[in-house]
This record gives structure tokens, sequence and C-alpha cells, in this order.
């Protein structure tokens, strides 16, 4: 069982360095999100007495009343993370983007951003590609295919007339959101179908994520006069996350019951082991391309140096990662093998990583698009182009919010299959083997963010020398020597 840590002050300090103050919104994120407890083994405990719960009932034939009585605590632990994953994106997006606006600049700021968003998109992409390849969902005869009921018109009235994007109520597009159909407003001809919109139940994740990448960007720019406001949204995040902690110690009870009960729906149990093993594989090929082909690829052609030996670098951070689950607790690790292995700046490597940190999580993307399209094929929906272009946007952009908390991908895929009108109940199916995927993912964070940290330097070589010799680059013990 990994221990249950605390990250101090010093802690913090020498995570960041002597670029930001201790009270900075970042700083305090990296703090709190230390202290969520790991998986451990009464998790994995709790969840497999969950599965031979279901396995044993199923026997007795239950009908749909008594297993929705069953799943109660299940549906219980949902509505709690539904209840905070909101705050919880609000915060971080907000306060990452406002430290973000203050911490880069110039062409090296611009660099930052583009490396980070080219690498989160193709790692979507490489997701998405796997999945429907692969098909780890489809491998039952039984499942009749369903037309998903939001159409292509979804992608046009969405994104081009803005409607999810820019609403028109902020306080509206917190629980409810805009969709497009077509409807035969005459009665005459079946082909005359005019688009109308119709509001339905749901986070317009697309919105509240536009407003909040803007509110927090804004902030930024106003120094002191936004820090009130900042301080709210920092201490908005800092009860958000320990709200969540709570949560944490109950969801063993309620994933127990979650997957019990949708072991009971299924007519085919061995069909969902051999989905779920699939899952697992695409996952796992899907992370490895990425880290393996894609990251390497993009500093060899970039740097003109061998990756590998880049990467070898890091093994420590990469370990750590994998067995903490958490890039935040691994940053300190991180960072050291970046200044004291790879020989990084140590003023790039303190304002990039705890930004990347925070803002950048590859593996976690690629992972909700996985799942997002998984449960899609589970259940036999047929998802058209323009539903696979709002996964990709929303998985792309929601993980931000995950930002370094142990299966804190879990609170954002409620976003992603909200998005495209998927049940969120349906994250029970896959829910057991996250604790493991879940260490995948982060060591590709933390190798995603650190290969961000070489790209620059190499591109931001004349910018950062003569920066270097200033003394805010001097180690924070050099400069404060108390």
């Amino acid at each position: 069982m990994l221990p249950h840590t605390k990250l101090s002050s010093e802690d913090v300090a020498d995570c960041h360095g002597s670029q930001e103050p201790l009270d900075s919104p970042l700083q305090k994120k990296c703090s709190l999100s230390g202290r969520l407890k790991p998986p451990s083994r009464t998790d994995v405990t709790l969840i497999s007495a969950g599965i031979a719960l279901g396995i044993t009932l199923r026997s007795y034939n239950m009908t749909a009343k008594e297993i929705k009585y069953f799943m109660f605590p299940g549906e219980l632990l949902m509505q709690i993370l539904q209840c905070l994953v909101l705050p919880l994106i609000a915060s971080s997006v907000i306060t990452a983007m406002a430290f973000a606006k203050r911490a880069v600049y110039g062409k090296i700021g611009l660099c930052c951003v583009c490396y980070y968003a080219v690498t989160s998109l193709l790692a979507v992409l490489t997701g998405i590609a796997a999945v429907v390849l692969i098909k780890p969902g489809k491998f039952s005869s039984n499942v009749t295919a369903q037309t998903s009921t939001h159409a292509e018109d979804q992608l046009v009235h969405v994104v081009l007339s803005r409607r999810n994007i820019f609403p028109a109520n902020i306080v509206v597009a917190c629980f409810r959101q805009v969709r497009c159909c077509y409807q035969n407003l005459t009665g005459i001809s079946t082909d005359e179908q005019m688009p109308t919109t119709v509001s339905v139940d749901g986070v317009n994740i697309l919105g509240v994520l536009v407003i909040c990448i803007a509110f927090g960007l804004i902030l930024g720019s106003m120094e002191n006069e936004a820090k009130p406001m900042l301080d709210f949204f920092d201490c908005l995040h800092k009860v958000t996350v320990r709200l969540i902690n709570i949560a944490i110690w109950y969801s063993p009870v309620g994933i127990a019951f979650l997957v019990g009960g949708e072991l009971l729906k299924l007519r085919d149990i061995s069909m969902l082991g051999r989905q779920i093993g699939m899952f697992s594989i695409t996952v796992i090929t899907g992370l490895l391309f990425h880290s393996l082909v894609t990251l390497p690829i993009i500093y060899a052609v970039i740097t003109q140096k061998n990756p590998f030996k880049f990467m070898a670098g890091l093994l420590q951070a990469l370990t750590t990662a994998f067995g903490t689950s958490s890039s935040i607790m691994t940053l300190p690790i991180t960072i050291n093998c970046l200044e004291n292995n790879l020989n990084m700046e140590k003023h790039l490597t303190r304002i990039m990583m705890p930004m990347a940190t925070a803002l950048t999580l590859d593996g976690t993307a690629l992972y909700e698009a996985v799942a997002a399209i998984f449960i899609a094929q589970v259940h036999g929906v047929e998802l058209n182009v323009a539903q696979i272009f709002i996964i990709s946007l929303t998985a792309t952009a929601s993980a931000t919010g995950g930002a370094g908390i142990p299966q804190g991908g879990l609170l954002t895929m409620i976003l992603v299959l909200t998005s495209v009108g998927l049940p969120p109940e349906s994250l029970s199916l896959i829910i057991s083997f996250d604790w493991l995927l879940d260490r995948f993912r982060t060591a590709a964070n933390v190798l995603a963010d650190s290969i961000g940290v070489g790209v620059v330097q190499h591109l931001c070589r004349r910018e950062i020398q003569p920066s270097c010799s200033t003394e805010e680059c001097s180690p924070q013990g050099e400069s404060d020597p108390h």
C-alpha cells in the first residue's frame, strides 16, 4: 500500500523552485493535489468483492427493480462525482490559465503552448485511431448497432453556430446544453427537415471551458487587481479537492456496487471479459505508440539528438510516476532528473514543469478518447464524424481538470461521455481496471512534459542563455541564503 503523504511547504517550494511564491495558485494546487489518497489494496479488494458478488447473484435472476436497488450505493457515488467535477474543472482551468499568463512570455511561451497543444491533440488522435481500428467493444454478434441521436448537424450547429461553445447564459451552461435536431415542421414532405434547437440536461462542458480559459487569461493580465478573484478560485479548488478526497475514501464501496450491478445486467459475462481485455490492450498500445514513436520523433526532428538517451535520463521520474499514479507528486523528482541528469536550464524547468503538470495530460486525453468510443461500441452506438470531433476536442480540453490527481481522469470522463450523450454510469465497465491504466497514462504524461522542456530549450536557446545570467535564474538557495 502506497503511503498517504502530505507535501510540506518546503517540498512544494523545492518542487516549483524560486520562480513562484508559496501562496500562488499553482503552488497551492500542487500541495493540495498531493494529499489525495492513491489507490490501495483495500480499493482493489472491495472492487474484486463487487465483481465476485455480481457473478454470484447472477444465478438468482434478479429483476430490473432489484438490480436498481443493488446499484444504489454506486449511483450515489456517481452523483457525488458529478457534483464535484464542475467546480474542479472551473477552478483548475482558471487558476492554471492565470498562472500561465504571468509565467511565460514571448517566444518561450509560444513554443510551450504550441508543443503542448500539438502533443495533446496527437495523443487524442492516436487513441481514436487505435480504438477505431481495434474495435475493443465490438466483439459480440448480439449487439445491435444503433444510430446515435446526435446527427452530423451537431458539428455545424455546435461549432460553427457557436450554440454550445459560447453559451448565452453562464449559469445555465453549468447544467443545460443545446442539442440540434431536425423536425418536419410542414407535415407534408418528409424531405423538408428544418434544424431546431432543444435544451437538454447535462453540463455544457465546451461552453464552460471556453469561459474559464478566457476568464483565467484575463485575470492573469490584471496582475494585483485580480488577486481577490484568484484567491476565491484558489480557495474553491482547495475545498473541491478536499471534498474529492472524502469521496475517494467512499469510492471503493460505490465502485463495487456499480461493477456488480453491471455484471447482473449482462447476458454474456465472458464477452465483457474479452472486451475489457481488448480495451486495456488498446489503451496501452496507444500510450506506447505515443510515448515511443510520436514523442521521440518530435524530439529527434526538432533537436537532432537521440530521444532515447534523453528518455533514459528520466527513468527515475517515470518509475515514480508509475508507482504514485500522480504527476504532481512526481514533480520534484522530474525536475531533479531534468536539471541534474539532462542538464536542462533551471529557470526553464521550474517555469515549464509546474505549468505542464497543470495544463498538459497527454496520456489522460488519449485514455478518455479511447474510453468514450469503447463505451459507445459496447452499447452498439454508432458515433458519427461530428461526435468523434466533439470527443477529441472535449478530451483534449477537459484533461486539464485532472491536473495530476490520482485517477482524476475518471472525473473528467463524466464530462466527455456527457458531451456526446453517453450515460456516465457506463464508466463502471472500465473503472475496475482504471487503477492500473492510470499508472501507464501518468508515466506518459510525465514523459511528454519532460520532452517538452528539451524541445523548448533547443528552440529558445538564444532567449534562455541571456536570461539565465540574471539573478532571477539562480537557484533558490543562492538567491535567498535563509
